[in-house]
């Protein structure tokens, strides 16, 4: 499956447009990530827990994508792009979606 930003693949046409798919995932902050992200509020620095955390939901968000780009018979993803919003305190949704197309 091939998964880009771009509107096209180089050298590769399209010759099936089959719509929009999309995945998502709803996580929540980690009590243990938090007290390490107010340490690191003190002292600066990177917050590792929670950039994995972001990690693990982008892959999950694309997996699920993916996975509905071939119920629909798509060999790639195009104009992905993905989103974030806060759904309760402490909870947020990571939403990724592009355009399903088979290409040659």
């Amino acid at each position: 499956m091939i998964v880009t930003n771009l509107e096209t693949v180089p050298g590769r046409q399209i010759i099936k447009h089959l719509g929009i798919v999309q995945g998502n995932t709803v996580r929540a902050k980690h009590v243990g990530r938090d007290i390490m992200a107010g340490l690191k509020n003190i002292v600066g620095g990177g917050l590792r827990g929670y950039t994995e955390l972001l990690t693990d939901a982008r892959e999950e968000a694309t997996q699920r994508m993916m996975g509905e780009a071939l119920d629909k018979g798509a060999n790639a993803v195009l104009n992905v792009r993905f989103s974030t919003s806060s759904i309760t305190a402490g909870a947020s949704e990571l939403y990724a979606y592009g355009t399903a197309v088979v290409v040659e």
